[in-house]
C-alpha cells in the first residue's frame, strides 16, 4: 500500500506539473514557470544571498534549461537507475555533453569515397575491404572548435591491394574529439595511409589506433603535422604495423607545441620483416609529454628504427621504453639523433633494450639526453654505442621563444602589472569546453558521483571503455576525489545550488561572485585602465571555481589562502577606448606550488619565491566577500 501511495502521489506530481507548464504557455513559459529548475535557482539564491546586488545573469543563465514536466520525469527515471532508457531524450532536453553511440555496420562499400566538410557521429564499416588500388579522400573532415567528433573506422581498406587513403585536415579545431581506427588496413598488400594536418589544435582529443596495419607487406603510413598544437589528451597505437613485411611508417612533425599529451605504442612493428620506421621531429616543443613505447620492433627482422630531434626542447616529460627492440634478428638498425635535448629535465626509461638480439644489430645514441633523468636496464651490451650522451638533470636556459610556445603570454603576470597604463598581453580567455548546463539538484543527488562508481556513471551515459569520455570522466572525478593540498579548502559542484551552498560554507551569505566580462582582447595586447583592489586590495578569502570536462557541467570550486582579488579595465591601446573589464585573481603563496608550474616557465622563479597572478576566464568565476 505504502509503494502504491507514493506512485499515486508521484503521479499526481507530474500530472500537476504538466498543468502548470501548460498553464504557463507561451513565448517565455520556461521563464514565467515558478517549477522550472531556473526559477528554482533564482529564488535560492534570494534564500542564501544576502545582500541587494543584481543577481549574476551569468551563473544563473547555466541552470538547467529542463521544463518542470521533464525535471519529474527525468528525476523519477534517475530514482530507479532507469535514465539510460531515454538517454538521447534527456541529454538534448538537459543540454548535456553525451557522445552519440556508433554501432558496427555489415554495409559495404566497393567504389572510391570522397569525404569533404564531412561531419562527426559516423560509422565507417567495411570501407574499402578487398579493394584492388582506389582512393578514398577525407578532406577538412570534423573540422569545428565546437563540435565532438566521434568517428569508428572499422576493418577499413582490410585485405586491399594498392588502395591508397588520404586523411587531411581531419578533426583540426575540434573539442573533446573521439577517433577510432580498428583493423585498419590489416591483411593489406602495398597501398598508402596518410595522415596529414590531423587533429591539429583540438582540445583534448582522444585517438586510436588499434591493430592497424597488422601483417601487411610493404604499405605505407605517413603521419605529418600530427595532433600539432593540441591541448591534452592522448593517442594509443596498439599491434601497430606487427607482423608486417616492408612496412614504412613515417611520423613527421608529430605533437609538435602540443600542451601535456599522452602517446602510447604498444606491439608497435612486433615481428616485422625489413621495417622502416622514421620519427622526425616527434614531440617537438612540446609541454610536458608522456610518450611509452612497449614491445616496440620486438623480434622484428632487419630494417631500421630512426628517431631524429625526438621530443627536442620539450618541457620536462616521460618517456619509457620497454622491450624496444628486443630479440631482433639479422642486423636490425636503431638510431636515436638529438634525443631528449629538454630544456627543462625530464625522465626516460629503458628496459630490455634490445635485448636478445641476434646478427650485427646497432644501437646508437648521438646527441642523447642533455638535461635528461635517464634509466637503462637490461639492454644488450654489445652493439650499443653512446655518442656526447649527457645525464645532466640540470635546467637549461630556457628562451623566450621556447616559453611562449609553451605558456601563452599574458597567462601568468605579477601583481606589479595591474597598475593603470600597463600594457601586457591578453591570453586566449575563450572558453573551449563544450557547451553545458548544470543539473538540478533533484536528479544530480540520484546519480552517483566517485571515482569508485565510475561502472555506474558509465552505465548511466553509455560510455564506451577506453573512450575519450570515460577518460575524460575519470581525470575529473580523480581530481574532485583528491585530498586537498595544505590550506586548500575544495568541492566539486554540479548544480547552481551546490556552487552556493559552498561559497556560503567559506564565505558566509554576504557574497558577491565576479568573472572577467567578455573576451574582448584576446590573443593581443591590451591596456590597463582603472584598477580596483577588492576588500581595499587586502589580503582576502575567495572562491574560485573552474570548469571540468564531465557530461553535465561540472565546476571545480576551491578556496586557497593568501591572495589578492582585482577588477580591471582594459583598453585598446591604441584608441584608450574601453573593450573588457577583468577579474584578477594573485596567489601571494605558492611555496606549495610545483617547480614545473607553467607560471614559473613563465616568470622565471619557483616555488614560494614570487607571487603570481592571472585572469579569470571566460565561464569561470571566483567568489569574494561582497562590500
Amino acid at each position: 500500500m505504502k509503494k502504491k501511495r507514493e506512485e499515486m502521489s508521484t503521479l499526481f506530481l507530474f500530472n500537476l506539473l504538466l498543468t502548470l507548464t501548460v498553464a504557463y504557455g507561451g513565448g517565455n513559459s520556461q521563464d514565467q514557470n515558478p517549477f522550472t529548475p531556473k526559477a528554482y535557482v533564482s529564488r535560492y539564491w534570494d534564500r542564501h544571498v544576502r545582500n541587494t546586488f543584481p543577481k549574476p545573469s551569468f551563473l544563473l543563465s547555466k541552470a538547467s534549461p529542463l521544463t518542470a514536466a521533464d525535471t519529474a520525469s527525468f528525476t523519477n527515471l534517475a530514482a530507479t537507475n532507469t535514465l539510460s532508457t531515454r538517454l538521447p531524450e534527456f541529454c538534448s532536453a538537459a543540454h548535456l555533453l553525451c557522445f552519440p553511440e556508433v554501432r558496427p555496420s555489415l554495409e559495404k562499400h566497393t567504389e572510391d569515397e570522397n569525404f569533404q566538410t564531412y561531419d562527426d557521429g559516423q560509422n565507417f564499416t567495411n570501407y574499402g575491404t578487398n579493394r584492388a588500388g582506389g582512393i578514398d579522400t577525407f578532406k577538412n573532415y570534423s573540422n569545428d572548435l565546437f563540435s565532438t567528433p566521434v568517428n569508428d573506422f572499422r576493418r577499413y581498406s582490410r585485405g586491399a591491394a594498392g588502395h591508397q587513403e588520404t586523411f587531411t585536415g581531419y578533426a583540426s579545431d575540434t573539442n573533446v574529439a573521439d577517433q577510432s581506427f580498428n583493423t585498419y588496413g590489416t591483411n593489406t598488400a602495398g597501398g598508402s595511409g596518410e595522415f596529414k594536418n590531423y587533429s591539429s589544435n583540438s582540445n583534448v582529443p582522444n585517438l586510436r589506433f588499434t591493430t592497424y596495419s597488422d601483417f601487411t607487406a610493404g604499405r605505407t603510413q605517413s603521419f605529418s603535422r600530427y595532433s600539432e598544437d593540441g591541448n591534452s589528451g592522448g593517442q594509443t597505437f596498439q599491434s601497430y604495423g606487427k607482423n608486417s613485411a616492408g612496412a614504412e611508417n613515417d611520423f613527421t612533425g608529430y605533437g609538435t607545441n602540443s600542451n601535456v599529451a599522452t602517446s602510447g605504442f604498444t606491439n608497435y612493428g612486433k615481428g616485422g620483416a625489413i621495417p622502416n620506421d622514421t620519427f622526425t621531429n616527434y614531440g617537438v616543443d612540446m609541454n610536458v609529454p608522456e610518450i611509452t613505447f612497449k614491445s616496440y620492433a620486438d623480434g622484428t627482422h632487419g630494417g631500421s628504427e630512426s628517431f631524429a630531434n625526438y621530443r627536442d626542447q620539450s618541457n620536462v616529460g616521460d618517456d619509457s621504453f620497454q622491450s624496444y627492440a628486443k630479440n631482433t634478428k639479422e642486423g636490425t638498425q636503431v638510431d636515436f639523433k638529438n634525443y631528449g635535448n629538454s630544456a627543462n629535465p625530464g625522465s626516460d626509461t629503458f628496459k630490455g633494450y634490445a635485448k636478445g638480439a641476434e646478427g650485427d644489430h646497432k644501437v646508437g645514441f648521438t646527441g642523447y639526453g642533455v638535461n635528461t633523468n635517464a634509466t637503462f636496464k637490461d639492454y644488450a651490451k654489445e652493439g650499443v654505442s653512446f655518442a656526447s650522451y649527457n645525464t645532466s638533470s640540470s635546467s637549461s636556459t630556457v628562451g623566450g621563444s621556447l616559453v611562449k610556445r609553451w605558456v601563452e603570454p599574458g597567462k601568468f603576470f605579477r601583481e606589479s602589472m595591474l597598475k593603470e597604463g600597463t600594457v601586457m598581453a591578453m591570453p586566449d580567455i575563450r572558453d573551449k569546453m563544450p557547451q553545458r548546463s548544470f543539473l538540478p539538484r533533484s536528479i544530480l543527488v540520484k546519480l552517483p558521483f566517485s571515482s569508485s562508481k565510475i561502472e555506474e556513471l558509465k552505465s548511466v551515459f553509455k560510455v564506451s571503455d577506453n573512450s575519450s569520455m570515460e577518460k575524460m570522466m575519470m581525470e575529473s572525478l580523480g581530481e574532485c576525489d583528491r585530498a586537498p593540498s595544505v590550506g586548500e579548502i575544495k568541492r566539486c559542484v554540479g548544480s547552481v545550488e551546490d556552487m552556493i551552498d559552498f561559497a556560503n560554507s567559506v564565505l558566509g551569505h554576504n557574497v558577491g561572485v565576479w568573472t572577467t566580462e567578455n573576451v574582448n582582447g584576446f590573443s593581443k595586447n591590451v591596456m590597463v585602465g582603472r584598477v580596483k583592489g577588492m576588500n581595499g586590495g587586502k589580503v582576502t578569502k575567495s572562491v574560485s571555481c573552474h570548469q571540468s570536462l564531465f557530461p553535465y557541467l561540472l565546476y571545480y570550486c576551491h578556496s586557497v589562502p593568501k591572495v589578492r582579488v582585482y577588477e580591471a579595465d582594459l583598453l585598446d591601446p591604441e584608441s584608450k577606448a574601453k573593450i573588457n573589464h577583468g577579474i584578477a585573481i594573485c596567489h601571494l603563496d605558492t611555496s606549495a606550488w610545483s617547480p614545473t608550474h607553467g607560471a614559473f616557465v613563465a616568470l622565471g622563479s619557483g616555488p614560494g619565491q614570487i607571487e603570481v597572478c592571472h585572469w579569470i576566464f571566460e565561464n569561470d568565476m571566483t567568489w569574494t566577500i561582497a562590500e
